[in-house]
């Protein structure tokens, strides 16, 4: 991997821990697209993983006492089948597909930021909800699978029912846990984790305690509202060009 790839990569990695951290969450969803601005989107997600699940780790540990156990039994049903049906899809998509794929979401989630937090806010708030935790929560392992990307689908579900912030953080940080685990199965039979990822990831572990503190320590001292403006406008613009690159090269066949 040359060095422009690791100027990229430690700043990526750290923006990922301090959405893990608490902070900003759902931003762990540029590393995949920021990342495949230089290499095969596949590649990228398969060197995220592992530090995903060392950052979970932190994550749960420092949220432990905090998260709801009604929405976990909810959720983690249909985020099961959103992994296998990524995984029996994989061999079907190659790196330009996926970067359309990884585009048309970043995008989506920008536009869905953006009309949240601009729309009239409903004072009432949901509860927990079979189909919806079901849905949602397949949305998000699919999504997950394919480029780490099931913060937004989970925060669609989670969000109306106005919890506690902590108490939201914890219960992302359980999911996520449990998510990006039960990914390695079938990353493992799929072979995306051979030995020059892992050698990549390992290089980038030590990020990841870091950015997992510094989310924690951000999340109950920094307002968030220009650290997001700032990140969902960067993710826009790598959306849109990763879209356009994918629909290119297709086109150009």
């Amino acid at each position: 991997m040359e060095l422009s790839f690791f100027l990229l990569a430690i700043p990526v990695v750290l923006l990922t821990g301090i959405s893990k951290g608490g902070f900003a969450g759902g931003l762990g969803t540029l590393a995949v697209p920021l990342l495949a601005l230089l290499i095969d989107p596949r590649q990228a997600a398969a060197i995220m993983l592992p530090i995903l699940c060392l950052m979970d780790l932190f994550g749960a540990w420092a949220y432990r006492h905090q998260w709801d156990a009604t929405n976990l039994k909810l959720l983690l049903p249909g985020a099961i089948f959103g992994i296998v049906c990524g995984a029996l899809t994989f061999h079907l998509m190659n790196a330009d597909l996926i970067r359309i794929m990884v585009g048309t979401l970043s995008i989506y989630f920008v536009a869905h930021y953006w009309y949240s937090t601009r729309a009239p806010q409903n004072t009432g708030k949901t509860l927990p909800n079979r189909m919806k935790g079901r849905f949602w929560g397949a949305v998000s392992g699919f999504s997950s699978f394919i480029a780490h990307a099931g913060g937004p689908p989970l925060s669609i579900y989670l969000f109306p029912q106005k919890m506690d912030k902590t108490l939201l953080v914890g219960t992302s940080v359980m999911f996520f846990i449990s998510v990006n685990y039960l990914k390695l199965i079938p990353c493992v039979w799929l072979g995306q984790l051979n030995l020059t990822n892992l050698g990549i990831s390992l290089l980038l572990l030590p990020l990841a305690p870091i950015g997992v503190k510094l989310g924690i320590w951000m999340h109950t001292r920094i307002s968030k509202n220009t650290f997001y403006s700032i990140c969902y406008g960067l993710l826009l613009i790598v959306g849109i060009k990763l879209l356009v690159e994918g629909l290119t090269a297709i086109i150009a066949r």
